[in-house]
């Protein structure tokens, strides 16, 4: 099993996210899972001619998301979009399965041959616009074993779009998720998609975590300085779509620009 040094071949990688359109059964769902598949295909194409050092696809497009488990047109369009992505990406590549389906990430990475995942409730509750989400990481740690798979679990803690249930504060969290929660890495972000992540958190994160800490939002020319010396690596959405808003498209030329000021700090 590869750990999180060994999976990137440079130190703090930039992971990209790829926001998938919407799959069978959401809503916005459009008929097209060809029209899916080249959008996907044609942003790993860009991310990755621009230096991205890794990937991670989301269901970006499946709101309002399921709290939890997804339903099974949805794990089985995600894979078939996640296989395509995998024969042409050259970097690790990442699953987020939302708003909280680890099982159902899992069960994609492993079959994808994918690296990681992403879980935003790996431990303790929150509340968010999904009503109150459980952490499951005694169902996740058991099922991945089932598995015998050597998928990399990323967790969030005081993750973004919602509010812990009970008052717990961050070093206990990130305590809690190293050294129960069996986690690879854990995800520090702000508050919403695309808003900065504290600098006082993330040293907080970064003080209390036995794992390497990831920056999970908010990256921009404008912080990259401050925050570069706390982490261990970036996952970037929004920054890098036109006008750095995520449901834009790519803007090649702000990824160009993101990428420089990464390799001049780091």
């Amino acid at each position: 099993m590869s750990s999180f040094s060994t999976l990137f071949k440079k130190p703090k990688p930039v992971i990209g996210c790829i926001h998938l359109k919407a799959l069978p059964g959401a809503p916005l769902y459009e008929g097209k899972m060809g029209s899916i598949i080249e959008q996907a295909l044609s942003e790993c194409e860009l991310l990755q001619a621009q230096g991205m050092e890794g990937l991670i696809i989301e269901n970006f497009g499946d709101k309002p998301f399921y709290p939890g488990r997804l339903g099974a047109e949805t794990i089985a369009a995600f894979t078939a979009v996640g296989k395509e992505i995998m024969r042409q990406a050259k970097i690790p590549v990442g699953i987020n399965a939302l708003r909280n389906d680890a099982v159902g990430a899992l069960s994609i990475a492993t079959a994808i041959e994918a690296n990681f995942i992403r879980v935003n409730v790996h431990m303790h509750a929150v509340v968010c616009d999904q009503g109150i989400i459980t952490g499951q990481a005694y169902e996740t740690l058991r099922f991945k074993n089932k598995l015998n798979s050597s998928v990399q679990i990323w967790a969030d803690v005081n993750v973004k779009h919602a509010v812990p249930l009970a008052n717990i504060d961050l070093v206990q969290e990130t305590e809690d998720m190293c050294q129960r929660g069996l986690v690879d890495a854990v995800i520090v972000s702000g508050n919403a998609t695309g808003k900065a992540t504290s600098l006082d958190d993330l040293k907080t994160v970064k003080k209390a975590s036995s794992v390497p800490v990831v920056i999970g939002s908010g990256m921009s020319l404008d912080n990259i300085e401050m925050l570069m010396p706390y982490t261990d690596g970036f996952i970037v959405g929004s920054y890098f779509k036109k006008d750095a808003i995520a449901t834009n498209e790519l803007d090649s030329q702000r990824i160009k620009d993101f990428m420089a000021a990464v390799r001049q700090h780091r």
